[in-house]
């Protein structure tokens, strides 16, 4: 990968809300920048993004509705196969150990089983977690979010380079985080 890298500008005032969003940041980046000009600096790394942006554009970010949690009762040991599946349940050590149990030590809380329990309606049971476990294992590659986006060049980087090494990596990784959003090639390329 060989870019004319435009060098990056530092974070501050200066910026234009345009061109901060140019630009891979480091959340801790973010985080001393938004503290530095009076942003709350907490949150995820696409809502620290948001703030930022805002506070350069001269604009008031209204701040989302923090997540309900549910006080909802969690699963408690001993469980069954047919035991329920409460809504609201959370990804928990007792149903952790319980599925290790039954599957074996590659049993873990991937993307899809969270969401099967995230997504819980009440009427589901653990020998359905069971049957979701199996039935996702082969999918092949699942979608990575946006806000991962490391995990993403780096997957398609070595579907790309299947033999590269990892310096070779890191270095399209530094140029390529490091190269404006608009300029920038498929990722991994």
């Amino acid at each position: 990968m060989t870019l004319d890298p435009i060098s990056r500008p530092p974070l501050s005032v200066e910026l234009s809300e345009e061109e901060f969003l140019r630009w891979y940041w480091l959340k801790a980046e973010l985080e001393a920048f938004a503290r530095t000009i009076g942003v709350r600096a907490s949150g995820s790394k696409q809502l620290l993004t948001a703030r930022v942006a805002a506070a350069l554009a001269g604009r008031l970010f209204e701040e989302p509705p923090p997540a309900r949690r549910t006080q909802a009762k969690q699963l408690a040991a001993p469980l069954l196969h047919s035991t329920v599946i409460p809504v609201g349940q959370r990804s928990s050590q007792v149903v952790r150990a319980w599925m290790r149990e039954h599957i074996g030590p590659e049993f873990h809380f991937d993307a899809a089983m969270r969401e099967f329990f995230a997504e819980s309606d009440g009427t589901k049971t653990m020998q359905d977690a069971l049957d979701h476990f199996a039935a996702t294992r082969h999918v092949g590659n699942k979608s990575i979010d946006s806000q991962f986006e490391y995990n993403r060049f780096t997957r398609a980087w070595h579907e790309r380079h299947p033999d590269g090494s990892r310096e070779q990596l890191l270095e399209e990784w530094r140029v390529y985080r490091n190269t404006p959003v608009d300029q920038r090639p498929i990722a991994g390329s």
